[in-house]
């Protein structure tokens, strides 16, 4: 797995990741499971990967481009 992800999209993804888990808190009934979604952007952004971005060949990375 080689890093497609900068630092820029990287924050963007943290903080993303962040406001969904926290509608396990703000959110009532089913609708605060949707929150559990943030753990993806979270996982993409401790990575510096994303499967989406290897499918489309998108790179932000400044290091790995070609």
């Amino acid at each position: 797995m080689n890093k497609n992800v900068g630092t820029a999209d990287r924050v963007f993804r943290v903080v993303a990741g962040l406001v969904l888990l926290s509608l396990l808190f703000l959110l009532d009934g089913e609708a605060k499971w949707f929150g559990l979604i943030g753990i993806v952007p979270l996982a993409t952004a401790a990575m510096s990967w994303c499967p989406l971005y290897t499918l489309f060949g998108i790179r932000t990375c400044p290091a790995n481009r070609r």
